[in-house]
């Protein structure tokens, strides 16, 4: 985003008809740490003909305003973003890499069991379902959950339900009241019908252990950064519908860079949704995402465990807010 702020590229000067015809897909050779980027894949933010945007002027000016800060404090661990963090670091003196904060919350419920009442969701938790997953076997259930804000239409709905009704697995579905844009959220009785008896709703669950318990194998998500990095830390493979804002980056992420998902075309189609959900689940590509991911999470756990890089991270910026230098040892 600073790259493209810093060249100008923001707004995009095209017309509509250049938005359906595979513009979109153009990709770019000039954006430090991230080779081969296409311009769908950037937020949605900075993905605007409006040059009087608000979001789009806070984030351009939030990005100049970085440049004066002291340090750039990230979310995430180097293995994963290594191209991206390396890049930052050229730019800026200190960048502290401090995630993936699953992988801390976790070691740190161990040590203090009283953290774990902490959260922060938007919903109240519904954990019912974790006894219901008690009773699926390892691996099988597809959890699908669209993140606390990204909203769909009662036809995007359909479609979904429908796929899920299609590729035979048993799913735990969170649809907040809200889900359907300007509308409640209403399946369809025959598909209610149809999977009474493999799928669950709730209006929302601890994600965290949904993702952590062995029946859950597959997650279809919206591509949020949190859900990503707890879908990482939980070892589970994902079928993405990036909404907007950053989701589009981190599904490109995931699919193209990480191996460990696939993205759903942003018009649903239930034909689409089963066959995804089944090639991740039974299929070759779902093999090499679940190995894959497995592999991440290891390297998530590395960068969190003593002498890890996120650990140094944290050191590191410990050390400089408390005296004025990132060298723990001094």
């Amino acid at each position: 985003f600073f790259e493209l702020i810093e060249r100008g590229y923001v707004p995009l000067k095209v017309d509509e008809s250049c938005l359906t015809n595979g513009y979109l897909d153009t990709a770019l050779d000039w954006v430090a740490g991230m080779p081969g980027i296409r311009l769908r894949d950037f937020p949605s933010f900075v993905r605007t003909t409006d040059r009087n945007d608000v979001m789009l002027n806070f984030d351009g000016g939030e990005a100049q305003n970085a440049h004066r800060a002291q340090g750039i404090i990230l979310n995430t661990f180097d293995a994963v973003e290594q191209d991206v963090v390396d890049a930052l670091r050229r730019i800026f003196p200190r960048v502290y890499t401090v995630g993936p904060l699953p992988a801390f919350a976790v070691t740190a419920a161990r040590a203090r069991p009283e953290l774990d009442a902490i959260g922060g969701n938007l919903w109240k938790e519904d954990a019912s379902c974790l006894r219901w997953l008690d009773d699926r076997q390892p691996g099988s259930v597809v959890y699908v959950n669209f993140g606390s804000i990204t909203v769909m239409s009662p036809a995007h709905l359909a479609e979904f339900a429908w796929g899920l009704a299609r590729c035979g697995r048993p799913f735990l579905w969170v649809i907040r009241p809200d889900l359907v844009a300007g509308d409640k959220a209403v399946l369809p009785e025959e598909f209610l019908a149809e999977t009474k008896d493999r799928g669950i709703f709730l209006s929302w669950c601890p994600q965290e252990q949904v993702l952590g318990h062995p029946a859950t194998g597959l997650f279809l998500t919206h591509s949020g950064w949190n859900s990503t990095l707890e879908s990482i830390c939980a070892d589970v493979p994902m079928v993405c519908w990036p909404f907007f804002a950053e989701q589009t980056t981190n599904c490109r992420y995931a699919c193209a860079e990480w191996g460990i998902g696939l993205e759903i075309d942003s018009d649903v189609r239930r034909e689409e949704v089963a066959r995804l959900v089944l090639e991740a689940t039974d299929g070759e590509k779902g093999k090499d995402m679940r190995a894959k991911a497995t592999m991440w999470k290891e390297k998530a756990e590395a960068a969190a465990e003593a002498g890890g890089t996120s650990t140094l991270g944290i050191d590191r910026l410990v050390a400089f807010l408390l005296g004025g230098t990132d060298d723990p040892k001094s």
